[in-house]
């Protein structure tokens, strides 16, 4: 799927059920945040290489693909509501960032 695709996905999710006087940005914002703790929280007390490996306890990389699901649904839904378009913000943002660090 296409990011557009899936942040009309996200929009009909959310209507079927309502909850587009939620998703403010404010809330989704919020959302975002606390998606992005409960993923770090997976990581918390994790060494480095134990980090590194992850996904190959089924459990934990089971948890680490719903937070990042969690987050990326979030992240799309603010974008949508704000009229970002992430593929140019995320190209503009790696040409700032080329001339900020040159190699």
């Amino acid at each position: 799927m296409e990011i557009r695709e899936l942040q009309d996905a996200l929009a009909a999710f959310a209507r079927e059920r309502d909850w587009g006087p939620f998703h403010t940005p404010k809330n989704l914002a919020m959302a975002l945040t606390g998606e992005v703790g409960e993923l770090v929280e997976i990581f918390q007390w994790l060494t480095p290489e134990e980090s590194a490996a992850v996904m190959a306890d089924p459990e934990r990389a089971t948890a680490v693909r719903h937070e990042l699901a969690d987050v990326f649904a979030y992240l799309l839904m603010l974008a949508d509501t704000l009229d970002v378009d992430l593929a140019a913000a995320l190209t503009d943002k790696m040409v700032s960032n080329a001339r900020k660090y040159p190699a």
